[in-house]
């Protein structure tokens, strides 16, 4: 006798086909499902960031740079550097990005707005994390240069923070004592500067 399940009937099945169906949809979500954590070391990596810089005044419509430089100040290898960038929210609570920000209005659909629109992604640092990048192992005493090159298209005051660690998922952990984060507190001004196109044909900005 038909049965109802997930929105369509479907007919009784013997026991050894409901067995062999699990035993097959088990296999299916192994496939691919390895767990990303599962070779990661556990311990603790000492870290440094050598150097953060983010312009501090910035325009709508210009296009700025964030570059970190962060060093292995271990004797050991960094299993994978990771550096997430959030924008503080608007309001106290709510949820937080990378280069943008959430509108107040709670009857939109989707609240997220951006500060910054990202042109340029670290190369290589793609990672399916939130907010985060991660540029695999760094060896002791190397040091990694990484940069996002962003267009501010929101006027106002925002504070970007970053963090960087020896891992995406907590079992590798950054050594006390390590300098892994900061912040930028950033004002974009809502009046382009001024620019003028040279006998090249090149926009100049400034005076």
């Amino acid at each position: 006798m038909p049965v109802w399940a997930g929105g369509m009937f479907a007919r009784a099945m013997r026991p050894g086909l409901i067995a062999a169906g699990l035993l097959a949809a088990l296999l299916a979500a192994g496939c691919g499902g390895q767990r990303q954590d599962e070779d990661e070391p556990s311990g603790e990596f000492p870290l440094e960031v050598v150097s953060a810089s983010f312009p501090r005044a910035q325009t709508m419509s210009q296009s700025s740079l964030l570059v970190m430089r962060v060093r292995n100040t271990g004797h050991e290898e960094i299993p994978n550097l990771a550096v997430t960038v959030t924008t503080d929210a608007a309001t106290r609570g709510d949820s937080v990005t990378a280069f943008g920000q959430n509108l107040a209005d709670a009857t939109v659909a989707d609240r997220g707005r951006p500060v910054w629109i990202v042109d340029r992604d670290p190369t290589g640092g793609q990672s399916a994390y939130t907010n985060t990048w991660s540029f695999g192992p760094i060896a002791a005493g190397a040091t990694k240069n990484v940069r996002w090159r962003v267009t501010a298209v929101r006027a106002g005051q925002f504070t970007v923070r970053y963090r960087v660690a020896p891992g995406l998922n907590g079992k590798a952990r950054t050594a006390a004592g390590s300098k892994a984060s900061g912040s930028f507190r950033v004002r974009i001004d809502d009046t382009p500067p001024p620019s003028h196109v040279d006998e090249n044909g090149t926009v100049v900005r400034g005076d």
